[in-house]
């Protein structure tokens, strides 16, 4: 009785405390966040330790998880949290995992793009990426480790190597594209932000990234000027952040929200729930690029329709013509450097 009155409390709505009372040993999920010690890692751990799908919350990093671990343990929540640190403690961490999110790495700084990061976290996704196609191979993977463009066939290939490739549970978490467009687009026409849909396309980087104003929800018009000046805030708002902080870090507390967004999402998904969509970067033939971010329907297998982009206006048709030989040399960036290493 006194765990259905917390319940009932924390849940809001009689609709959202008669779901959080009906869970059942299936609904419950081992979630592992890899670098949990992090800047997007710590917020984003204690975002999922509130959320009731999540039974088991496995953090994981080089240094310092004990103490994260400790910390959020205290939480009035049901989720079980453990902390593992060094290789020697990944299999531990992995094991029995429906959902791994791997936000490790080092951030942006000013002047740097996301490509500049990449020798360092490409090997620190390859690294992860082994461990988890050995341990949990058929865990939902979601990279948010920059550059994504790059980092995720970084993890299909290192699945490929190990026999144990599913395009459909590999997945880029470029949900902040998404979040950055809803939250742009209704502070200037005014709208309610909570029902604001921009579907964001492409990759996720500078140029790859493309918002299809045209097909935003509801539905509202731009002038050619409003067009251009809000797309490129929305392609450089990772860097609008990262100066912002002037060298103390970059957008971790609004990636730590997308990617805690995203990983409920999935979950929903695996617990049967129908009609969950996001965009994601995923194994994709829609394009001439292997992999591209479009709106996904995710299901119990993880990605279970590609709902591909619509009808693009002339204005995001040249973006994306603009941005496809990057995003190409992106993902064979990527590829490269698994089978070079």
């Amino acid at each position: 009785m006194l765990r259905s009155c917390v319940l009932l409390r924390r849940a809001g709505t009689p609709a959202q405390a008669k779901r959080l009372l009906s869970l059942s040993a299936q609904d419950h999920q081992k979630v592992a966040v890899m670098g949990a010690a992090g800047g997007i890692g710590q917020p984003l751990s204690l975002l999922l330790k509130l959320n009731p799908m999540v039974s088991n919350l496995a953090l994981y990093d080089v240094v310092n998880t004990p103490g994260v671990a400790a910390d959020l343990s205290h939480v009035e929540t049901p989720a079980k949290v453990a902390g593992y640190q060094g290789a020697e403690q990944l299999q531990q961490c992995l094991e029995g995992c429906q959902l791994v999110l791997i936000p490790a790495g080092v951030p942006r700084k000013p002047g740097m793009t996301r490509d500049d990061l990449f020798n360092t976290n490409a090997s620190i996704v390859q690294t992860l990426s082994e461990a988890a196609a050995k341990y949990c191979p058929t865990a939902i993977m979601g990279i948010i480790t920059n550059p994504v463009n790059s980092t995720v066939p970084i993890c299909s290939e290192v699945f490929k190597k190990a026999g144990v490739y599913d395009p459909n549970r590999i997945f880029g978490v470029t949900t902040l594209d998404i979040v950055r467009s809803n939250t742009f687009v209704s502070e200037l026409k005014g709208l309610d932000v909570s029902t604001t849909s921009v579907p964001v396309i492409g990759g996720h980087s500078g140029i790859t990234i493309i918002p299809l104003l045209s097909q935003t929800q509801p539905s509202v018009s731009f002038t050619d000027d409003e067009l251009e000046k809000l797309s490129d805030r929305i392609q450089n708002a990772g860097t609008e952040v990262v100066n912002a902080k002037a060298g103390a870090g970059s957008a971790t507390l609004s990636m730590a929200m997308a990617g805690a967004r995203f990983g409920s999402s999935v979950l929903k998904a695996l617990n049967g729930e129908q009609g969950v969509v996001e965009c994601a970067f995923v194994k994709s033939d829609i394009t001439e690029a292997g992999y591209f971010a479009n709106p996904v329907l995710l299901g119990q297998n993880g990605l279970e329709k590609n709902l591909g982009f619509g009808k693009l206006s002339n204005f995001e048709t040249k973006l994306l013509a603009d941005a496809m030989g990057e995003l190409k040399g992106n993902i064979a960036k990527g590829e490269d450097f698994v089978r070079n290493n």
